[in-house]
């Protein structure tokens, strides 16, 4: 612009007088030199919106009426969700100029320029910004269009709620950071948030036993960051033992996972917080009525950041009534509560608990190719058991005592060789431990209890981009698992301690397609581990399939084989103070063999004026597992049968967006049947067959308020009933009927949440929010089992019940 007013001077002997500023953002084509000069001005006017004042014959000024004195600036927001994104990198073409958006997506550049603005981020596509659209009065919005990768493009970018998303390959992508409410929610809980998603329930509502598709919870892989967890629960399944407020996200894949995955015969939860960009400084500080909680991500050099998260728990300090609810729900029918059958001695207990969790994260950037990780996190969870009863005139005391603790780390290796090919090495190690030490208030017995896991892997892959629409991945993967169980009892004296150590190779290679029109595509995969112990090699396919029937109408095919080392399995009821009383163990060959699965599932979804409709329609059949695995509480709660589970479904999902409302309804189908061929009768169903579940929800969402209600329902699970009220006399036993013959009464809850946003700077916001769980407090038996009272000789029903009316609280502020 400065160069054509320039020549317009010298051609037409005048002058211009303006501000190098406002001018500076401006190009346009030259105009004709045959123009006359008032042809010239309108022109400049027309292009630039640009005012220009006659001051005299020679004299001319330019200005722009719409600046303010102000920088060029944005806020930048999602072209779907319309919510702003964070931490999007703003640069100058042609120069080192640059910054990032802040958490309400607003930016502004420390200079003016005339190049064009990019703006850029990992998960949008690149967009193109030309200074002059900045440089009005008001910083305009702009709309980031997220980015669907050439294979890996998406159903829906809502699914649910804001943050979760379905894409073609079968997976379920969830943003917690973006996610919008959900009902009973107060924060983005990653176990709880997923069980919203059809198909995955978890029948005594804890996180630490979801069930996903029939299976146990020890059947999931779990992956934080590549490290393998053990350990998904706080307050033993009723919290996430995962930060919440992390800037991560979680695929979830029910069927037809890639190849590079391994060790699992059921679902997996990759999580990841890494991200591509070295960003700048963000804060964050919560609290609810049960902890805690911190967050901080600082740019410690122009090519590294550093995170740091925690949370703690002040329940050994103040008992609010959510812990309240909490605490009845886990602890009753365990060592914590009252459980002795003899009405003459009253037994008084007093718990101490808390829990905490921390991860680091340390990111390095090596030149524009070249990316470095290393993560840590740690996982506990402390309680401490006082118990006391007077017995002939004497106070017996006794304390005992549980902890659980995880603790991973890991370093990821990630470089681009060339625009085809890049590089993945990763290597990390995982430890969880679970020990107790129980003091018997009925006896002078002490029991100790300890169960750990090592576990250490190292894997490299790389991805090669052979053509346009083809790209090939192979890789390697090493892993080593240590397991390690001990018993100690003071009287009468036992002590029993079992290691056992598992090695496992595998090579892994799979093609991934798209068809030139983007209507199809295809994954097709083969993993190969070899088993070190038993000198075994296990081949596992692996396919996805997705072809667009038309614009709205898509189908997809999903099918794997896996196999699986380690299980959880329970000696006795009453171990680690019958609070998690599941004990990891590993393969022997013999009489615990390896677990082996197929799937195949079968999908469609429709797509049109805001309603999402999907279903999908599955076999899975898993060998190779063991009753004791299973949690029986009947007559086969001894047994160590060795046997399999097939399990049919349909799930069905219908959505429905206007404006900013979302509604839907959910409905899942399940048959799911035991086989044991040692067993009287052989087959019959599963422990954890819910044989239909029906959640519906209404989500209202704007830019400062948001609330959800819903509710859920499901039939009960199966039990067995004994078949009198009296217990065998002389072999003080109970006589059951079939197993798992009867069933619980349906489970029903009606769930709310909402919260609000104050703003009142780019970079500080303050969030209240508040959730209702069970709000009609239903009475809901989620478990239920026999025994025998010493004292009668009669059978007694135990209930184990669902949360109370439970209400939480937060608040949150980043800065």
């Amino acid at each position: 612009m400065k160069s054509i007013l320039t020549k317009i001077s010298t051609q037409h002997q005048i002058n211009f007088t303006y501000l190098e500023d406002e001018i500076v953002v401006f190009k346009l084509e030259e105009p004709d030199i045959s123009w006359d000069l008032d042809k010239k001005l309108d022109y400049i006017k027309e292009k630039t919106k640009l005012k220009i004042k006659t001051i005299n014959k020679t004299y001319y000024s330019l200005y722009n009426d719409q600046n303010q004195d102000k920088p060029l600036c944005a806020f930048i927001i999602d072209a779907d969700s319309e919510q702003p994104v964070s931490d999007v990198n703003i640069s100058i073409e042609q120069t080192t100029i640059g910054t990032t958006s802040k958490t309400n997506g607003y930016f502004e550049l420390p200079t003016i320029s005339s190049n064009t603005i990019v703006i850029t981020h990992l998960n949008y596509e690149p967009l193109f910004v030309s200074p002059k659209q900045l440089y009005i009065s008001n910083c305009p919005i702009l709309k980031f269009t997220p980015k669907t990768t050439q294979l890996a493009e998406i159903v829906t970018n809502r699914y649910l709620t804001v943050g979760i998303s379905k894409k073609n390959d079968g997976s379920v992508l969830v943003t917690p950071k973006t996610i919008g409410h959900l009902p009973g929610l107060t924060e983005p809980d990653v176990f709880k948030t997923i069980q919203q998603i059809p198909g995955i329930i978890s029948v005594d509502e804890t996180l630490s036993n979801l069930n996903i598709r029939g299976g146990t919870h020890d059947q999931n892989l779990v992956l934080w960051n590549g490290i393998h967890l053990f350990q998904t629960g706080h307050f033993f399944g009723m919290i996430s033992a995962l930060n919440p407020n992390l800037a991560h996200q979680v695929k979830i894949i029910k069927n037809g996972s890639s190849a590079h995955y391994g060790d699992s015969v059921s679902s997996i939860l990759d999580i990841s917080t890494h991200t591509d960009s070295i960003q700048s400084q963000s804060n964050a500080i919560g609290v609810n009525l049960i902890n805690l909680d911190f967050y901080n991500k600082s740019k410690i050099s122009k090519s590294s950041n550093l995170e740091i998260s925690g949370r703690r728990a002040y329940t050994d300090i103040v008992n609010t009534p959510t812990y309240t609810t909490y605490s009845n729900r886990i602890f009753q029918n365990t060592e914590v509560k009252n459980t002795t059958d003899n009405k003459n001695i009253s037994i008084h207990s007093k718990e101490r608990f808390y829990f905490y969790d921390f991860t680091l994260q340390w990111h390095q950037k090596i030149g524009t190719h070249t990316d470095i990780y290393l993560d840590g996190i740690t996982i506990g969870n402390q309680l401490d058991l006082q118990q006391s009863k007077i017995e002939k005139g004497n106070t017996i005391d006794r304390k005992s005592n549980l902890q659980q603790n995880t603790l991973g780390g890991n370093f990821q290796l990630k470089t681009n060789w060339n625009p085809k090919n890049n590089l993945l090495f990763n290597t990390s190690a995982s430890s969880y431990k679970i020990d107790s030490e129980n003091q018997s208030i009925e006896g002078n017995q002490i029991f100790n209890q300890e169960n750990t896991v090592l576990d250490l892997g190292i894997s490299i892959q790389n991805n090669n981009q052979w053509t346009k629409n083809l790209k090939w991945l192979t890789g390697y993967q090493y892993n080593e698992i240590g397991i390690r169980n001990f018993d100690k009892i003071n009287s009468p004296v036992f002590s029993r301690r079992i290691k056992e150590v598992l090695r496992n190779q595998a090579l892994f290679s799979e093609f991934q397609w798209l068809s030139t029109n983007k209507k199809m595509r295809t994954s097709i995969g083969i993993r190969a581990n070899y088993f070190e112990k038993f000198k075994e090699l296990r081949v596992e396919p692996r396919l996805q399939f997705h072809y667009k029937l038309s614009k709205t109408i898509a189908t997809e095919l999903l099918a794997e084989a896996k196999n699986q080392s380690t299980t959880q399995i329970i000696d006795l009821q009453q171990d680690f103070l019958g609070i998690e009383k599941r004990r990891w163990i590993l393969a022997n060959g013999t009489t615990l063999p390896l677990t082996k699965s197929q799937q195949i599932a079968i999908g469609f979804h429709f797509k049109k004026n805001n309603w999402l409709i999907t279903s999908e329609h599955f076999y899975k059949k898993v060998d190779g597992i063991t009753a004791q695995s299973q949690g029986f509480q009947n007559q086969l709660e001894f047994n160590t049968a060795i046997g399999s589970y097939i399990l049919w479904g349909s799930e069905w999902l219908l959505q429905k967006q206007i404006s900013k409302f979302t509604s839907w309804f959910s409905y899942t189908y399940n048959d799911n049947q035991y086989n044991f061929n040692t067993l009287t009768p052989s087959q019959f169903p599963n422990n954890f067959e819910i044989k239909h579940a029906m959640a519906v929800a209404c989500i209202f969402e704007d830019h400062y308020l948001k609330i959800a209600l819903g509710g859920k329902w499901h039939s009960g699970k199966p039990i067995t009933t004994p078949l009198t009220n009296q217990a065998d006399n002389p072999l003080k036993k109970i006589n059951f009927n079939t197993p798992n013959s009867e069933h619980l009464s349906a489970y029903f809850a009606l769930n709310f949440s909402g919260s609000y946003t104050f703003k009142w700077h780019t970079k500080n916001s303050l969030q209240l929010g508040v959730a209702l769980e069970n709000i009609l407090n239903q009475r809901n038996i989620v478990n239920q089992y026999y025994r025998i009272n010493q004292n009668t000789n009669s059978i007694e029903q135990v209930n184990t019940y669902g949360l109370e009316r439970s209400l939480n609280g937060f608040a949150r502020w980043c800065f």
